[in-house]
C-alpha cells in the first residue's frame, strides 16, 4: 500500500493511493463501517498493529468497493513529507561500496549522523538555497521508516522494526561542511598514564549546517508498506538535475544492509515509531554520462531535482533560491 500525508482544502489528512488519484482515510474508512480517524502519520505508525490491521480492512474495502469514495486528484493537493516530524532522522554515510575507493581510513561499522525534522519538505514543495551556502547539491537515498519502538535489536530481528519504505533526497552543502571543518589539536588521556592529558591532530566537521539546513531534506511522495516493498536490496535508484540523469544506481550496493544498519544505530539509539533511516547515497553515475551529483550545485544552477526509486515513486522538488 501506498501512504501519504497531504493538506487539501485547508486540512491535512493522511491517504493512500487511489484510482484516479489519492483516498483520504478517514472518509474510506468511514465508507467501509470502521473507524481509522489518523490524520497525522506518526499517530497511525504508533497505534501498532490494530491499526495497520484496520487499514487493510480500508484499503480492500476500497479495492472491492471502487465507487465507495472518490479520490482527490493529486493535482488538487499539497504533499506533505509522508512523516512530517518524526523524533530523529538517522542519515548513514559512505554506504555505497562506490565509497571504497575514496576512503584513505575509515572505520568497519556504519557511521551516522542525525538531521533535524525541520529540514523536511514533501514533493513538489521548494528546495530552498541561499548564495552564502554556496554549492549545494542531491543525494538520492532510500529512507526506512521505523514500525515500532526498539533498542538493541538483532540484525535477524531488525526486519520486525520495519513500517515501509520512502524516498530521501538528502540534500548536501559541501562549501558548508568546508567552511565548518575544524583541523585541531583534540585532548585525550594518556593511554599508559590516564592522568596525563595528550593532543591528537585531527579534522572536523559537523553536519548541522551543511546536512540540516531546512528544505535539505526532501522527502516522499509515498510512503510503501513493507509488505508491499519485500525486498529493500534490489531497488534501482535514479536522480536527476532538471533534465539531465546524473545518478543511476541500486541499492544492491549498499555496504551495510538495513538490518544491519538497525542493529548498528540501536545499540546507541533508542529508535521511536515514526523515525527515520537515510540509508546512503546512491551516486553512480549513468553510464555515459559524464556528470555526475557533485556537479550539479543547485545554488547556481537551480533545479528542479528529481530522485526515482523502482517500487516507490518519483520525488520531484524544484530548487529557490532565496
Amino acid at each position: 500500500m501506498k501512504l501519504a500525508s497531504f493538506g487539501y482544502r485547508g486540512e491535512d489528512f493522511v491517504g493512500f493511493e487511489g484510482v484516479g488519484g489519492i483516498v483520504e482515510l478517514t472518509a474510506a474508512a468511514h465508507a467501509a463501517g470502521l473507524s481509522c480517524d489518523y490524520r497525522n502519520m506518526s499517530d497511525l505508525i504508533q497505534a501498532g498493529a490494530s491499526a495497520r490491521d484496520t487499514l487493510q480492512a480500508v484499503f480492500r474495502h476500497v479495492s472491492d468497493n471502487p465507487g465507495a469514495v472518490e479520490a482527490i486528484p493529486l493535482d488538487e493537493i499539497t504533499w506533505h513529507p509522508p512523516v512530517r516530524r518524526p523524533y530523529k532522522i538517522i542519515g548513514i554515510a559512505l554506504n555505497n561500496s562506490a565509497s571504497n575507493a575514496r576512503k584513505i581510513s575509515a572505520p568497519d561499522h556504519p557511521l551516522f549522523f542525525l538531521k533535524p525534522a525541520s529540514c523536511l519538505v514533501g514533493h513538489q514543495q521548494p528546495i530552498v538555497t541561499r548564495s552564502e551556502m554556496g554549492s549545494v547539491h542531491p543525494e538520492p537515498e532510500l529512507a526506512v521508516v521505523i514500525g515500532k519502538d526498539c533498542k538493541d535489536v538483532a540484525a535477524e530481528d531488525a526486519m520486525d522494526c520495519v513500517f515501509g519504505y520512502s524516498i530521501m533526497n538528502d540534500m548536501t552543502g559541501n562549501a558548508m561542511r568546508a567552511e565548518d571543518m575544524v583541523h585541531y589539536y583534540a585532548l585525550y588521556p594518556k593511554k599508559d598514564d590516564p592522568d596525563i592529558v595528550e593532543k591528537r591532530e585531527q579534522h572536523l566537521s559537523y553536519t548541522a549546517r551543511y546536512k540540516g539546513s531546512d528544505t535539505f531534506g526532501p522527502m516522499g511522495p509515498w510512503l510503501v508498506t513493507k509488505d508491499e516493498l519485500t525486498d529493500p536490496h534490489n531497488l534501482s535508484v535514479k536522480c536527476w538535475h532538471k533534465d539531465t540523469q546524473i545518478a543511476e544506481d541500486s541499492t544492491a550496493f549498499y555496504t551495510y544492509s538495513v538490518e544491519q544498519v538497525i542493529a548498528f544505530v540501536t545499540r546507541f539509539h533508542t529508535l521511536w515509531a515514526g523515525d527515520v533511516i537515510s540509508m546512503g547515497t546512491a551516486f553512480r553515475p549513468q553510464p555515459g554520462v559524464k556528470r555526475s551529483l557533485h556537479t550539479a550545485d543547485v545554488t547556481s544552477l537551480g533545479g528542479p531535482v528529481s530522485v526515482e526509486i523502482s517500487g516507490i515513486g518519483r520525488l520531484e522538488n524544484p530548487v529557490v533560491n532565496q
